[in-house]
C-alpha cells in the first residue's frame, strides 16, 4: 500500500492506493468472483459481475460452469452442517458429498 500526504486548503489529507501485484488473469478473477457471488447466494453480485464477464468475453458456458462449481462447493458446506446435526442428534447417517465420494463427517474435497 502507498500513502500520498497532500494538503488542501487547512486539510492534510492522505490518499492510499494499493498496489496490486497482477496474479491471476481478469478472466479468472471475475469467474472466481462469479462462483463466490453464487456460493452466497448474493443476486446483485452476480447480476454486476455477469455483465462484467459478458463485456469482457466470458461465454455463457464458461459463467455457467462456474456457477455449477460453486454450487457443487456450496452442497459440501450443506454436507458438513448436516453431517454435524446427524451427530449431535446421535444418528450415524452417511451423507453423500458433491465430489460422489460418502462421509459421515464434513467435506474434505
Amino acid at each position: 500500500m502507498v500513502s500520498v500526504i497532500y494538503n488542501k486548503g487547512d486539510l492534510q489529507m492522505e490518499k492510499r492506493e494499493t498496489m496490486r501485484e497482477t496474479v491471476l488473469e481478469e478472466k479468472a478473477e471475475t469467474l472466481i468472483a462469479i462462483g463466490a457471488a453464487t456460493a452466497a447466494n448474493c443476486i446483485p453480485c452476480f447480476e454486476h459481475l455477469y455483465e462484467k464477464a459478458v463485456t469482457s468475453g466470458i461465454t455463457a458456458s464458461e459463467i455457467k460452469r462456474a456457477s455449477e462449481i460453486a454450487a457443487l462447493v456450496k452442497g459440501g458446506a450443506h454436507t458438513a452442517i448436516s453431517s454435524t446435526i446427524d451427530e449431535l442428534v446421535g444418528s450415524k447417517k452417511v451423507n453423500e458429498l458433491a465430489c460422489s465420494k460418502t462421509s459421515a463427517g464434513p467435506c474434505r474435497c
